[in-house]
């Protein structure tokens, strides 16, 4: 029986290498067959249908120059603007005492503070900040539920994406926050056109079939709390566990995570009048410029063949673990 042991760990073993060497293959040729090692950077707006030809089919990111020129929003949003138009209306803002919202910390998952101040209130913050970090970023349509006062400097929807994407946004959101508020590694289920208005974006891509080389982990959550100045984070009731990312791109812990070596991350900078497409399970992490102002549109993803591929290796990395 032991022979029989001995033998069936073997064959598991091999089993496991033949898969991990097709997975490398996988990925090697994306790259050398499809993906671009730069993301591509247009001077212009293209048709929707070279759009959907080109970037939406493929999957693949590109940062399109001038398509938002005609937003008033260019010219007017800033502090000044903000302060006449909008100065008491009341907004949430999250609070970190790191910068670090949505992302691992001692061996959590922790969500930020969340606090209710009038814009006028944040911009004071933003002009003098302290050790808090203040970020304006709740994604759940924030731009049209909270701030319709200023919608009318951007548009609704973007007709590029109505057309290429055949729908309408399922969120649009407003995004204006402390430079030091950094957006851990993840991936959406979403198609995103995310513009630049002041500042900039910067953006860590990795496409999806470097999966198997991003390290998950699940983690208890947690939400930090400020109390009597003092932060501590505590235990949130309404969820136990929620696998997350276990690597932080900027400062990558390659010995606990040595897969992630294989990964191929793409770095580029979205500046104000740019729109970056990310496609839709591009695992991306963002950094920020002080202020920065910018409005995201989401559209629901097609749950086609490509998601169907996306499972299929999904469930193949858990195997070779």
């Amino acid at each position: 029986m032991d022979g029989d042991k001995l033998t069936s760990k073997t064959d598991s073993e091999e089993l496991k290498t033949t898969l991990q060497s097709c997975i490398d293959s996988l990925t090697a040729e994306a790259n050398e067959l499809y993906l671009d090692q730069t993301v591509a950077v247009l001077d212009s707006p293209l048709t929707p249908l070279q759009f959907y030809r080109d970037f939406i089919s493929p999957n693949k990111p590109v940062v399109i120059r001038d398509l938002i020129n005609h937003w008033s929003a260019l010219r007017k949003w800033g502090p000044s603007y903000f302060r006449e138009t909008i100065g008491n209306l009341q907004v949430t803002a999250t609070v970190t005492p790191n910068g670090y919202a949505d992302a691992i910390h001692d061996g959590k998952f922790v969500m930020p503070e969340e606090r209710l101040m009038s814009m006028s209130r944040f911009l004071d913050i933003l002009d003098s900040p302290g050790k808090e970090v203040f970020y304006i970023q709740k994604q759940n349509s924030n731009l049209t539920d909270e701030f319709t006062e200023i919608l009318k400097d951007v548009d609704c929807n973007l007709k590029i994406g109505e057309e290429a994407f055949g729908k309408q946004p399922d969120a649009v959101n407003f995004w204006m926050g402390d430079g030091r508020a950094v957006t851990s590694m993840h991936r959406d289920h979403y198609e995103n056109m995310y513009c630049v208005i002041s500042g900039w974006k910067k953006f860590i891509l990795i496409p999806p079939t470097d999966l198997p080389y991003i390290p998950y982990e699940d983690y208890p959550t947690g939400i930090f709390k400020q109390e009597d100045g003092i932060w501590s984070v505590v235990d949130d009731p309404n969820t136990t566990q929620v696998p997350w990312i276990a690597i932080d791109p900027l400062h990558p812990d390659t010995v606990s995570y040595p897969q992630y070596n294989k990964a191929t991350p793409r770095e580029v900078t979205v500046r104000a009048g740019e729109t970056l497409y990310l496609p839709s399970l591009w695992f991306h992490h963002v950094q920020q410029s002080h202020g920065c102002i910018a409005v995201n549109y989401w559209y629901d993803m097609e749950y086609d063949i490509k998601y169907n591929y996306y499972k299929f290796l999904e469930k193949l990395t858990s195997v070779i673990k």
